[in-house]
């Protein structure tokens, strides 16, 4: 049988389409190496989108500043954007179905003593895949001690954790390159996500914000269905 691998930065409260991988997969491998990226639309390492009245508006966690370093390298910064997350989760969601549900696990999320960005990030990761009923298999890439770059890199990690099967998102069609991965026999597939729609305040629909705006409005149990039943 083939071992099918997600190969994918810690994204800070990601997204459902980021999960959605995870039920069709055996492995995660931690891509802690990736250069952090911020202030572009690939930015999602240290924020996500959540929706108020006003519209989307991203939620933020504070990083010391750092030029070309890892995502495994970069620290928290001190200020108070801890507590200035909760006052604005609780100041747009607490008219929601599942706000007494989900908003204590936030705090406790919050409350989490770290000083690394990918500390945090995979405590939220964490805390979200427990809610939605996720388990997979988890391998930090810098413990493969990936070489190369670009596709090259993410064969080397797929050999090194042993897969025969990458599942990988859309987005990185722009940057794939088949040859690396047919010489090393990895067969590559690419992930089919159609964004669920759901009930949710404020509005519009509005797609692709974290996943915890889904646990609001729908609780836990729900949720889990409506990520299952994804086409």
């Amino acid at each position: 049988m083939a071992k099918t691998v997600v190969i994918h930065q810690p994204d800070f409260l990601p997204y459902l389409g980021f999960f959605h991988r995870f039920l069709q997969a055996d492995v995660w491998v931690i891509l802690d190496t990736a250069q952090y990226v911020s202030g572009t639309s690939r930015s999602w390492q240290n924020r996500d989108l959540i929706k108020t009245p006003q519209g989307e508006r991203w939620l933020t966690v504070g990083v010391r500043k750092q030029s070309k370093a890892p995502i495994c390298d970069i620290m928290l910064a001190d200020s108070s954007w801890r507590q200035d997350n909760l006052n604005l989760l609780s100041a747009n969601y607490r008219e929601a179905p599942y706000f007494q549900e989900i908003m204590p696990l936030l705090k406790e999320l919050y409350a989490f003593p770290c000083e690394r960005l990918v500390e945090f990030n995979l405590k939220s990761i964490g805390m979200l895949m427990q809610l939605l009923g996720i388990d997979i298999q988890t391998v930090l890439a810098s413990e493969l001690n990936p070489a190369g770059k670009s596709n090259d890199l993410l064969v080397d990690v797929l050999k090194k954790s042993g897969s025969t099967r990458y599942l990988s998102g859309l987005g990185a069609k722009d940057y794939f390159e088949p040859e690396p991965f047919i010489k090393a026999g990895i067969e590559v597939v690419w992930q089919e996500f159609t964004h669920p729609v759901y009930p949710q305040l404020h509005g519009e629909f509005v797609p692709y914000l974290s996943s915890i705006d889904l646990l609001f409005n729908c609780g836990t149990e729900r949720s889990r269905q409506i990520i299952r039943s994804i086409g």
